[in-house]
């Protein structure tokens, strides 16, 4: 927040910003993200159960918690952000806010208060992982920088595909020639050892198919082979 000391009559309104009001706008922004997973889980034909999972999942985490929640959320499910109108999500959240309409039309229409908010909301839900190159090995960070997945192998490639939780979804990761799937979790936890020739991403439940050989088989987040 702006140093008080730097506020003045002329300059009230382009720096100062009501802590009040940036917590309480973070509070509604938070529950419209969640009203577009929710959204987003309906249009993947998910059940009202993942829906009700997934509010659960959430329900007692704080909002700075929740904010980190979702954004792992849409870095493996980044369709939710297909069609999204970030400033009529504001718009909500302000409407909500506001306790006349005078006073919504006025926060709308302060084009620098909305660029404030515009660029809060991306800097807390858009963060997404990044894949990096060393030495010829891949590897992963975060939105941080914090490397997620050391480089070791000669080819990565993230899940994208529909979930309904928070699981931590492996990674398809090269090594030797053989095709395996790792955990993001900074030490590299293998969860399906490196003894398949291909494996591919699945829309659905179990997540992956696997070749071995002229083998094929279905393999779930946690490694194991499966059936459907």
């Amino acid at each position: 927040m702006e140093n008080i000391k730097n506020i003045t009559q002329e300059n009230f309104d382009d720096v100062f910003m009501d802590e009040v009001e940036v917590r309480q706008i973070d509070k509604f922004v938070c529950a419209e993200m969640g009203r577009q997973i929710h959204r987003y889980i309906k249009a993947m034909h998910g059940s009202k159960t993942m829906m009700e999972n997934f509010e659960k999942a959430i329900s007692t985490l704080t909002v700075p918690e929740k904010e980190v929640a979702i954004a792992r959320y849409i870095d493996l499910n980044r369709k939710v952000l297909s069609g999204l109108d970030l400033k009529i999500l504001l718009a909500r959240s302000i409407a909500n806010y506001c306790d006349t309409f005078d006073y919504m039309l006025k926060m709308i229409n302060d084009k620098k208060r909305m660029s404030f908010y515009l660029d809060r909301i991306k800097s807390k839900y858009i963060r997404f992982h990044e894949v990096f190159e060393e030495n010829g090995k891949y590897g992963m960070r975060d939105f941080e920088g914090n490397v997620i997945i050391k480089p070791e192998y000669d080819f990565l490639r993230t899940c994208y595909v529909y979930v309904d939780d928070f699981v931590m979804m492996p990674v398809v990761a090269e090594k030797e020639g053989k095709l395996g799937l790792i955990l993001p979790d900074g030490v590299n936890t293998v969860v399906a050892d490196f003894i398949y020739d291909d494996i591919s991403l699945r829309d659905e439940y179990p997540y992956f198919e696997a070749k071995k050989g002229r083998k094929k088989v279905l393999l779930n987040e946690k490694g194991e082979e499966c059936s459907l």
